[in-house]
């Protein structure tokens, strides 16, 4: 078996979760029941990323200097395509799952809020879900290796497309203007 390769059992618990959990929550959300989030953090990291590159003479790829990050811990609302991030230069942690819990509580008094999170440490434990069980917002966490179900994932993967990839920096403030831009230009595509 290769590493991360779905078995017929993961198989099998992801198609429970679309059928039991994720359909009926996303028609809610469809029907204005209830405001559907999809959490995941990324961590972009100020270096070279290469796309494609051959050539019959040497070609020098400019780089920056050092592994500066910027991490954002980002929720995508199903419907609006809303992003919201919370961000830092260090990690995401408990207390930045507890901020973003914060937010949507406050920009949806009185709506019913439902989170799908993968099973990061940090998202699952006893700190979030005491909070998120005070502020009436639902977690449901999706199953390992199930990065297909969360559609914050194809919002990461195009901004590394877009923003990382064979791009040049020549600042950190350029480079998390450049991201910022990108998720922002993405929610209003």
């Amino acid at each position: 078996s290769v590493p991360g390769q779905l078995d017929d059992a993961k198989r099998d618990e992801q198609k429970t979760l679309i059928h039991e959990q994720l359909e009926r929550h996303l028609d809610d959300a469809k029907h204005g029941r209830k405001q559907v989030y999809f959490v995941d953090a990324a961590h972009f990291v100020l270096q070279p990323f290469l796309g494609f590159l051959w050539c019959f003479q040497r070609f020098f790829v400019y780089s920056a200097s050092g592994r500066q990050r910027f991490n954002v811990l980002g929720a995508l609302n199903a419907m609006t395509r809303e992003v919201v991030m919370i961000t830092n230069y260090s990690y995401i942690n408990a207390l930045s799952v507890c901020d973003l819990l914060h937010a949507r509580a406050a920009k949806h008094t009185g709506e019913v809020v439902t989170l799908f999170l993968d099973n990061a440490r940090y998202q699952k434990c006893g700190l979030v879900q005491a909070l998120a069980e005070q502020l009436k917002i639902e977690l449901i966490y999706l199953p390992a290796y199930s990065p297909n179900l969360n559609l914050i994932e194809r919002l990461w993967r195009h901004v590394k497309q877009q923003v990382l990839y064979t791009r040049y920096y020549d600042s950190f403030p350029k480079f998390q203007t450049a991201i910022r831009d990108c998720i922002n230009g993405a929610q209003s595509d």
